[in-house]
């Protein structure tokens, strides 16, 4: 007998049944977006798009303050409904960039990390990541295939049962 679809492993249908019961509730989410620093503006059009959307939609985002996809994320956020923006900074508002400060102080929730200004930047931003992803119900992801943190977030967030959006850049 011929199947035109393979069954999902056993251990795997409860994880697979939550998933589908997630995308299908029409109830608002807690959506996170991370992704790179250095995206094509094509790309930036389409994750602006996105997050737009989504908060037309009523649901609430998490992002970090880098440049790139988040700034994104920020900045379309902003124009729809600044109260259904939360940003977690990796380290203290005063290590950003000036460029970034500047937008991240029209931001209603903006929680630092001042206890992380002495790590190095990637190790920063990996806890920063796990605490977005602690927050969320669902993750979207815009990468690049060596973007070595944002892959390693995304297999965070599926060990954690969330569901996960990964879309690549190149």
């Amino acid at each position: 007998m011929t199947r035109s679809l393979d069954l999902p492993a056993l251990d795997r249908i409860d994880t697979l049944a939550q998933e589908l019961a997630m995308l299908q509730d029409r109830g608002k989410r807690r959506i996170a977006i991370l992704g790179s620093r250095h995206v094509p503006v094509v790309s930036i059009h389409l994750v602006e798009l996105v997050a737009r959307a989504l908060a037309h939609e009523g649901h609430s985002l998490i992002t970090s303050g880098a440049q790139g996809v988040n700034s994104a994320v920020i900045r379309s956020v902003l124009e729809v409904d600044p109260s259904r923006l939360t940003v977690l900074l990796p380290q203290s508002l005063e290590r950003q960039p000036i460029e970034s400060r500047d937008q991240l102080e029209h931001v209603l929730h903006l929680v630092e990390k001042p206890e992380h200004d002495d790590l190095p930047l990637p190790v920063a931003s990996s806890l920063c990541n796990h605490e977005i992803i602690s927050r969320c119900d669902q993750l979207i992801c815009y990468a690049f295939h060596d973007s070595e943190t944002l892959l390693s977030s995304c297999r965070s967030a599926e060990d954690m049962g969330k569901v996960v959006s990964l879309m690549f850049f190149d």
